[in-house]
């Protein structure tokens, strides 16, 4: 289709607009009452119209301009209504993001550092060994889609699109050398894939 039959077939559809307005102000006397002045005085003026009377109406290019015009408002008010609509969640995405970051964070650190003597790990965490004995270091890496309880089989209901990651480096805290001290970083998505990040310390000391 080329560009004269696109611009005809766009005339076509604003005179057939056009039309339907007429047609419907014309058998709705009420509804013209509330119409815009030029549209009233194009009625009145078919009404009382004489040879020496000069009709008055809206021509095809100004009907053009402000179906343009409503389009282009109407555009900006669904985007506008579509980004209220899709962050209106965020605050209780992040809060509910921020108490699964902060039970792991608990989680890791109330984990023997380094093991008792003579206990044996299970190894690095995972999901499916997290019931076991580890170490805070054996965190490090450990990841989850979804948010799981520490003995759960299946995420937490309403959960299952958040992810969590930790990390576990040796760190210096203060005068505890880096060996004797680890930095916990735990890291929870949500599924807006807003990230909420909180960090936290384990020492050791001889004395423990």
């Amino acid at each position: 289709m080329n560009n004269a039959e696109k611009n005809y077939q766009v005339i076509r559809q604003v005179e057939d607009a056009r039309h339907f307005l007429l047609e419907m102000y014309a058998h709705n006397p009420a509804l013209l009452k509330t119409a815009d002045a030029r549209i009233r005085e194009l009625f009145e003026g078919r009404q009382t119209i004489t040879p020496a009377t000069k009709q008055r109406g809206i021509s095809l290019i100004e009907l053009i301009i402000f179906i343009v015009i409503i389009s282009i408002a109407l555009t900006g008010i669904l985007l506008v209504m579509n980004q209220v609509t899709a962050h209106s969640a965020d605050p209780l995405l992040r809060k509910q993001a921020m108490a699964a970051a902060e039970s792991l964070l608990e989680e890791i650190e109330l984990q023997d550092f380094p093991a008792a003597s003579g206990a044996v790990t299970a190894g690095p965490v995972t999901q499916a060994n997290r019931t076991g004995y580890h170490t805070v270091s054996e965190y490090n890496s450990f990841a989850t889609t979804g948010i799981y309880a520490l003995t759960g089989v299946a995420p937490i209901a309403g959960l299952e699109n958040y992810k969590a990651s930790v990390s576990v480096v040796d760190q210096a805290l203060g005068a505890v050398v880096a060996g004797s001290a680890v930095r916990i970083t735990v890291t929870v998505a949500t599924p807006q894939n807003e990230n909420v990040t909180l960090d936290g310390y384990r020492t050791w000391r001889s004395h423990e």
